[in-house]
């Protein structure tokens, strides 16, 4: 246990300071937050045609209501947390990667759902959007990295790979 804490507390400094830098801010982060407001606003147009977006910014074109992805926002933070766990854990890399990926689609999955929510929140009541915004969400999308966590170490106790790898 206190080697996976070592190297899950290792991990994620690494992976924090990393996602920090301005070069990696500016090639992928950024680019990937605009991409969640288009796939968000992708999702919705076809039952609210008023929304579009621009940038990291999702925007009602009738009422000029909008919500900014912003840091914190866009899921990646959360990816990070699962990654340093994965990584931390002991297996094959394979399914190492595997669950990175897969992990990583069911939290931006989740986002898109709280982007969505959020955005049409703040439409109809600043104080809910602002608890949901605050409270729920930042919650929820934890709670969805610790369930895929551990739907990952049991798939990796069934197939017994813990205690080949250990040893």
């Amino acid at each position: 246990m206190g080697r996976f804490l070592l190297l899950f507390c290792g991990a994620l400094a690494v992976l924090f300071t990393l996602e920090l830098l301005n070069p990696v801010q500016a090639a992928v982060v950024q680019p990937f937050t605009g991409w969640l407001a288009s796939v968000s606003a992708a999702l919705v147009t076809p039952l609210d045609a008023d929304v579009i977006s621009t940038g990291r910014i999702l925007m009602d074109r009738t009422t000029g209501f909008a919500v900014s992805i912003e840091a914190g926002c866009n899921g990646v933070e959360a990816s990070i947390v699962l990654v340093a766990g994965v990584l931390a854990f002991p297996s094959l890399w394979r399914h190492k990667v595997a669950a990175i990926l897969l992990g990583f689609v069911a939290i931006q999955a989740l986002n898109i759902l709280r982007i969505v929510s959020l955005f049409y929140l703040g439409q109809w009541n600043q104080h809910i959007f602002e608890w949901f915004h605050l409270y729920f969400w930042p919650i929820l999308i934890m709670i969805d990295v610790l369930v895929v966590f551990a739907v990952y170490l049991r798939w990796l106790a069934r197939r017994g790979e813990q205690a080949s790898v250990a040893a």
